[in-house]
């Protein structure tokens, strides 16, 4: 009998997951296999295993016959699979399994997962190549739901295909996973904050309809599988600082906590039914937001009755114990985590301490179960235990990889959400009569900067200076850096300019940059301070340059990028043209030379209002509501919510005025008409909002209710129909201690953005 071990280096299986599923069949079915090593008889036990192994693979567990492990039969509903799976763990792996890098359970066939992954505009962080669109806040200012969701659709389907091609590879690393911590629907209170980018403004109805939109395209519409899982973050009362996001203990009123923070949140959950959550890292009255009463419990368990997962933001429930000081240790801090429902710690220690949790008598193995059926149900709604026949999103490969219907999308969506915030009829330009074009500023050929944060990687990024070299191509082209983004000491404006004013137009690309704002980052020189802004003016060295370039004589045209609210007092007063181009994405300097030359009509309008100065803006870290933003901001803003210039004119009237009585339960039915007065076709965005009865000071001075992107052709009438319900008017009552319609008159406008309110009516909640 010879027993050497290179009698069995044939193995009949071809890769890793079929040895997970071969060791799961051994298990469920208890099967003792003695192998004979004689050589006479080695071949003939090898057949017999492989035989074996092929009945197995038939009739075992994964079988939609005859399930031995109930988890795998694809007959049983989510709830059922997900207990069963969770019943064959040990304690020590399930406590595995609640940290956001997973490892393998072989004897049940279950792969590595890591459970973060990100989408923010297109999928991100990636070694493929993707669809890269415009940053969120970019986004935002096309104001557009539809185009909204075809990007999460587009997303998820790129998503899919990283998803097949590095399971193939048995690649189970992050950023490889199917659960997607996106999208960031904080409300953009402060212009400083660094990560206001990636939010979609500071109004609560437009952040919740884009972030419904764009969850819908993302998880699609299949009744059974998800295309891709979202998770709405941060959960709640979350927007910065960033240098004490870890410390920061936020305090505000209930009437601000419904009427600002939460609205998002919750059409997300209840009419989205987004599969996941993530909660924040500050506290919030005293409690972290991952361990919070209200908010986790009270509010999104009980009241929303959310049953997806929950995920903390990367280390927050280490936050407990190391900065909070909230908690003695990690077995406290992750045992309370558990008991308010957060299942998942994005982090590699603090959930380890459930052992000694669960053996101090301080959790119940119980409450780990529950957070376990949540987290196996998203794995099993996304197929990963399924047939891949069976799985209508397993065979999208990588051909999917920027698909002309993708990048065309991200062109579009460029396009849309470029702010033309002055023009004094330097723009469009005329082709014929230009000979040579100047391009000024530290943003005009940057790459990077473009892209935004949390972003992927495209084939081809179109800069500023590429886009408008290959739309003009007649012209000469005078090239200049001219200044770094806050710095001009190594440069000569003078000489600079004085090389410039041989141009016809002078395009500065100028702003900020994703270096510079953004998450918790090393980063405090002059106006800017660990990711956040200290000041909203465009930096000193900038406005010189332009000073200079202005003197020349000739038409300057300032092109921003930026992802957030920039005061220009200068620059709006004396330059001819401002264009606000955000961090676009790969296609924004085509968008930009196209908006230039006049083939595109600028439609994009703010999401946020632009300040004119600091003195604007509370303290930062007050998170009242009174002087923010357009609903309560009492000042004169630069550019006020809601505002862009087109190269036509757009104007409303009514078609169906609103009734002049309603009650509780009623929906306002309204209809405009929207004509294009000037001579060029053009996309109007109708915004709708609404006065409240006068006498309470806390309610809005006024409040975006309804919108639509509306393309009208030149000399030509759109009609916009909407409704309002009146339930959706509700504002915090302190003595009810719940959500309440105000009574009294109403005045109810629509315009071009939210100081437009000459067409106006009114009406009487009862």
């Amino acid at each position: 009998m010879d027993s050497s071990p290179r009698q069995f280096e044939m193995h009949p299986f071809k890769n890793k997951a079929d040895r997970f599923k071969f060791k799961e069949y051994l298990l469920c079915f208890r099967i003792d296999i003695v192998i004979f090593v004689s050589k006479k008889t080695i071949m003939k036990q090898f057949l017999f295993l492989s035989l074996l192994c092929g009945c197995f693979w038939l009739t075992g567990c994964g079988s939609r016959s005859s399930a031995p492990c109930p988890f795998r039969d694809e007959s049983l509903s989510v709830e059922k699979r997900a207990a069963d799976l969770v019943s064959r763990l040990t304690p020590d792996e399930k406590i595995s399994q609640m940290l956001n890098k997973t490892p393998a359970i072989e004897r049940l066939g279950i792969p590595p997962y890591d459970w973060w992954n990100e989408c923010l505009h297109g999928v991100g962080r990636t070694e493929y190549k993707v669809t890269v669109y415009p940053q969120a806040i970019a986004m935002a200012a096309g104001w557009d739901d539809e185009a909204m969701k075809r990007m999460g659709d587009f997303t998820a389907e790129e998503a899919r295909a990283v998803y097949n091609v590095a399971q193939a590879k048995e690649d189970y690393r992050i950023y490889h996973g199917l659960t997607f911590w996106t999208p960031n629907i904080n409300i953009f209170r402060d212009p400083r904050w660094g990560r206001g980018q990636e939010t979609y403004g500071e109004d609560p109805y437009l952040t919740a309809t884009l972030g419904l939109n764009f969850v819908k395209g993302l998880q699609g519409d299949d009744p059974r599988y998800l295309k891709a899982a979202a998770c709405a973050k941060h959960y709640a009362v979350h927007s910065g600082p960033e240098s004490s996001r870890h410390t920061f203990n936020a305090l505000i009123s209930n009437y601000d906590l419904w009427d600002t923070y939460l609205p998002a949140f919750q059409t997300l959950v209840e009419d989205a039914r987004v599969a996941g959550v993530m909660c924040a890292y500050n506290a919030f009255e005293g409690q972290p937001c991952c361990g919070n009463d209200k908010l986790m419990i009270d509010i999104l368990r009980k009241d929303w009755h959310f049953t997806g997962y929950v995920t903390s933001d990367c280390g927050a429930i280490d936050n407990f114990y190391k900065t909070h000081k909230t908690h003695p240790s990690s077995a406290e801090a992750s045992a309370d985590a558990v008991i308010h429902g957060t299942d998942v710690d994005c982090g590699v220690e603090a959930y380890l301490g459930l052992k000694k949790a669960m053996a101090d008598g301080l959790i119940e193995e119980s409450r780990i179960d529950e957070s376990l059926k949540r987290l196996f149900a998203i794995r099993i709604r996304l197929g990963m235990f399924d047939a891949k026949e069976s799985t209508p999103y397993a065979h999208i490969d990588e051909s999917t990889f920027e698909k002309e219907t993708h990048t065309a999308l991200a062109l579009q969506m460029a396009r849309q959400s470029i702010v033309m915030l002055k023009n004094d009829g330097t723009l469009p330009l005329k082709k014929e009569s230009l000979k040579r074009i100047a391009i000024v500023g530290p943003n005009a050929d940057d790459s990077e900067v473009q892209l935004g944060n949390y972003n992927g990687f495209p084939t081809r990024i179109i800069t500023p200076l590429a886009g408008l070299k290959e739309k003009f191509t007649d012209a000469e082209f005078i090239y200049e850096k001219g200044c770094d983004l806050t710095s001009i000491d190594s440069f000569r404006p003078q000489e600079t300019a004085a090389r410039c004013s041989k141009a016809d137009v002078i395009f500065f690309v100028g702003g900020i940059s994703p270096r510079l704002e953004g998450e918790e980052m090393p980063v405090k020189i002059d106006g800017f301070f660990g990711g956040d802004r200290t000041s909203i003016l465009l930096p000193k060295a900038q406005t010189e340059l332009l000073k200079a370039l202005k003197a020349t004589g000739k038409p300057v045209v300032f092109v921003m990028m930026t992802g957030s609210a920039i005061a220009t007092p200068y620059e709006s007063a004396n330059v001819n043209a401002i264009l606000n181009i955000w961090y676009g994405g790969q296609a924004i300097g085509q968008a930009l030379a196209d908006v230039a030359a006049g083939d595109y009509n600028p439609s994009g309008h703010l999401p946020l209002t632009f300040y004119a100065g600091d003195s604007d803006l509370p303290d930062f870290e007050d998170y009242d509501m009174s002087r923010r933003t357009y609903k309560y901001f009492e000042g004169k803003p630069l550019y006020p919510f809601g505002y862009g210039l087109s190269y036509t004119r757009f104007a409303c009237q009514w078609r169906e005025r609103p009734l002049a009585r309603y009650k509780a339960g009623d929906e306002i039915r309204l209809s405009v008409d929207i004509k294009n007065e000037g001579t060029r076709d053009g996309d109007a965005v109708g915004q709708a909002y609404v006065k409240y009865p006068a006498g309470n000071v806390r309610l809005p001075l006024k409040e975006l209710r309804a919108f639509k992107r509306v393309p009208v052709k030149a000399g030509e009438t759109a009609q916009w129909t909407f409704a309002i319900p009146v339930n959706q008017l509700a504002k915090w009552d302190d003595g009810l201690n719940a959500l309440t319609t105000p009574k009294g008159t109403y005045t109810i406008f629509v315009g071009n953005h939210s100081e437009d309110d000459t067409v106006a009516a009114s009406f009487t909640v009862e």
